[in-house]
């Protein structure tokens, strides 16, 4: 009966003070309410029924167990008449319900629900308010109609009903998103009214813009409505006392639940270094395991980074504190402070492994990129057309008319993945802005006449179009990579190797002559000299099905080493690790479950650490190693706005109580912000002219001087309010990675660059 149940909103004509204690659902034609506290389901009777059995009247039903006294006494003395609700029925029989001069509604009719002290009745049972304009002085007269006519009439309302919770037993009814769509229209007035309440307290306390696409935001205006008028808001004393207290006590709760699986799958601690203008360096430590990325601490490292003795010393803290048998590995920045640290962390756990940043290691492959002369060149093309549209509202709203609202910027990992992201969405929109600058409406327009406006005549120029198609060639691969690492979807642990390949393999294929293609395979294979030497990724791809049963036999050997190498550290047990040998042998043969078909075909479509827990039951050493290694990131950086989380607090307040405090709101809010990661979690904004974009896009977007000097050609209002039908599709970046693993010479690479001298310090220094 659950599943069938909708839960229906509290509404501000429901002033008895038992509504706030109850839960509101319609079942069929009915409507049911369930008690906040012992969660006995009324099914009839009204108000009144459920208001006795909170207040524990006798003879009158059940009474509730669970109820806190003062609510019980409160309503006790409601219904004893002791406390009564003080109205002005004549006042608000003329006068329309506003909330701070809500505008008065006009038109013909309004539904409302009906009277709270009439019982509970079901939706078809209503009261309609009808206002009609008096003939003289204008005043607005009210009547009230009983009507039988169905609010749910159309069917919207149960399509679009928000649920907070994850069963029926922890449901809180909130508002119905499609409300607007079931009443009068002058309800967007009052909608209008309400958003600019909201916007003049965001506005008057500095509040982000982005603050409406946080996940709790929707909910707190829900919390609000379903509180009815006269709700007070939290005192000072309260964010900082006892709503903080609790908010940290479901945090830690949340991070309690997370150990039984790090136990299971194993995790990875991440360490996030980040540094503040006035020279403060902190360190954010994080564990990841499939289940969900938590936030644990932060630590004050401006003097400890000096030292790889005292960064081992808060490293080996933090592995005992999670317990060194669960951990798998930990992942830093590559420099020579944590390579140190690293390796003195390894031979005192040798159960785990210390691993560079892969997500940095891509990254820095991209930035050498784009050093290269002609890549440069094309970039900076590519920005100065950037430049001139984002600068001038004219040419802005021409630009979105010409490519259906969508942006030619599209902000990613870093600035140098912005870089060639950006390009790659300008390729995509070549004929809409060659469309653009060939318009009747871009010849008129006095900016085509400009001398900065002779930017534009790129996008007509051939050359600059090849020049970024070779460009999106040689980097796409690289991008895909990035993201793979960076994925909250799956973990990586098991793809990144064949994403590396794969992009080695592209620009092969696309240059053909090795003097040609050699020379990004030098970039690739220098930076990822730093993860050659950790065979964690090695060994994922072996023991991925997707790839591995793809790999000749020549590949299979020179991987098998960094299997070996896994077991040894990662199973401390000889006797384990002799039945995981054995078992190998089963998995590359595909021999029994592993060579059934449906083995087979979940090759391709499961997640290689489920296909291990659904086929690997009669190798179950091999697969509880397997699913320990498929389970894990390669990247220590998360997509949550740290440059929003207020960590730098903490150290510069003096106090130790207030330290505290604020370590545990930093606690809180670095969580929630990890809560809203992954598609559609409504954390980013598509504006791409949001000021939480400027750190990669500054390049892309930033004024000129011929823009400065234009009278009003910036003029943010003169904006079209446009819809943006901007969709980024979800796109499977591991699909294609599978196919054919027969190029050894991709492999051998990096020996021929090694040999060449070609390797930093940093990476020849790993390990030795």
């Amino acid at each position: 009966m659950d599943s069938e149940l909708e839960p229906v909103a509290l509404t501000p004509q429901k002033q008895d003070n038992a509504w706030k204690h109850c839960e509101i659902y319609k079942y069929g034609d009915r409507l049911q309410m369930r008690c906040l506290y012992c969660r006995k389901m009324f099914k009839g009777g009204g108000i009144t029924r459920v208001k006795e059995h909170l207040a524990g009247k006798k003879g009158q039903g059940t009474i509730c167990d669970q109820v806190p006294e003062d609510v019980r006494l409160f309503l006790q003395q409601c219904i004893d008449g002791t406390v009564r609700r003080q109205r002005k029925r004549h006042k608000s029989s003329s006068e329309p319900l506003s909330v701070a001069a809500l505008p008065p509604i006009e038109g013909d009719m309004m539904v409302v629900q009906s009277d709270v002290n009439d019982g509970f009745k079901s939706p078809g049972s209503s009261d309609v308010v009808v206002q009609n304009e008096s003939v003289s002085g204008g005043r607005t007269k009210q009547r009230t109609y009983r009507s039988r006519k169905n609010a749910f009439e159309n069917g919207s309302a149960s399509n679009n009903i928000d649920l907070i919770g994850r069963d029926m037993d922890n449901l809180i009814p909130v508002a119905i998103s499609s409300v607007k769509n079931i009443v009068h229209p002058s309800f967007r007035d009052r909608e209008s009214t309400i958003h600019m309440a909201i916007g003049r307290f965001l506005f008057g306390i500095g509040a982000d813009f982005d603050a409406v696409n946080s996940v709790n935001f929707q909910p707190m205006i829900d919390a609000i409505a379903s509180g009815g008028f006269g709700v007070s808001a939290p005192t000072h004393d309260d964010l900082r006392g006892w709503i903080l207290k609790n908010c940290v006590e479901e945090m830690a709760k949340e991070v309690d639940e997370c150990k039984a699986m790090w136990k299971r799958t194993g995790c990875s601690i991440l360490v996030e270094e980040l540094n503040s203008d006035n020279g403060l360096k902190v360190l954010n430590f994080l564990v990841y395991c499939p289940e969900k990325v938590v936030f644990l601490k932060s630590v004050d490292a401006s003097e400890i980074l000096s030292s790889a003795d005292t960064l081992f010393e808060l490293l080996s803290e933090l592995v005992e504190e999670i317990g060194s048998t669960n951990v798998v590995q930990v992942i830093t920045k590559c420099e020579d402070h944590y390579v140190d640290a690293g390796k003195k962390l390894m031979l005192v756990y040798p159960s785990l492994y210390w691993v560079p940043c892969a997500a940095h290691c891509i990254d820095q492959m991209l930035e050498e990129f784009g050093k290269l002369g002609w890549i440069s060149e094309t970039i900076e093309q590519a920005r100065a057309i950037s430049r001139f549209i984002y600068n001038r509202s004219g040419v802005l709203n021409l630009m979105w008319k010409f490519t259906s609202g969508n942006d030619i910027l599209l902000p990613a990992f870093s600035s140098s993945a912005t870089n060639f992201a950006t390009l790659g969405r300008i390729a995509e929109l070549k004929s809409n802005l060659q469309a653009m600058v060939t318009s009747a409406e871009w010849n008129e327009c006095s900016y085509s006449e400009e001398q900065s406006g002779l930017v534009m005549n790129a996008i007509s120029d051939e050359a600059f179009w090849k020049a970024v198609a070779l460009v999106n060639h040689l980097t796409s691969p690289l991008l895909r990579a990035l993201r793979i690492v960076c994925s909250e979807k799956r973990p990586a642990m098991g793809y990144v190797y064949a994403a590396l390949y794969r992009a080695k393999d592209a620009i092969k294929t696309h240059l053909v002559n090795k003097e040609d293609y050699i020379i990004y395979w030098k970039i690739i294979d220098r930076w990822w000299e730093q993860q050659q030497h950790i065979p964690l990724l090695a060994a994922g791809f072996f023991l991925n099905p997707k790839f591995f049963y793809n790999a000749n036999e020549e590949m299979r050997s020179e991987l098998i080493l960094s299997v070996l190498d896994c077991i040894e550290r990662l199973v401390p047990d000889d006797k384990i690790q002799d039945k995981i040998i054995k078992e190998l042998t089963s998995y590359k043969t595909a021999g029994g479950v592993f060579g059934r078909n449906l083995a087979i075909r979940a090759r391709d479509t499961m997640l290689p650490a489920e296909w291990w827990s659904t086929y690997g039951e009669s190798c179950l050493n091999l697969s509880r190693f397997a699913i320990r290694i498929l389970s894990q990131t390669c990247s220590s950086s998360v997509s949550c706005r740290r440059n929003q989380i207020p960590v730098e607090q903490i150290y510069q307040s003096k106090n130790s109580i207030e330290q505290k405090r604020l370590s545990d709101f930093v606690f809180v809010q670095y969580n929630m912000r990890l809560r809203q990661l992954g598609p559609g979690s409504g954390d980013d904004t598509l504006d791409p002219l949001s000021h939480n974009r400027i750190d990669v896009l500054k390049d892309w977007v930033s004024g000129d001087q011929a823009c400065v000097e234009g009278n009003g050609s910036a003029d943010w209002k003169s904006l079209e309010s446009i819809h943006r039908t901007q969709v980024v599709p979800i796109i499977d970046d591991t699909e294609d990675l599978g196919s054919g693993f027969d190029d050894i010479e991709i492999f051998k690479g990096e020996k021929e660059v090694r040999d060449e001298g070609y390797y930093t310090n940093t990476s020849e220094k790993l390990f030795t």
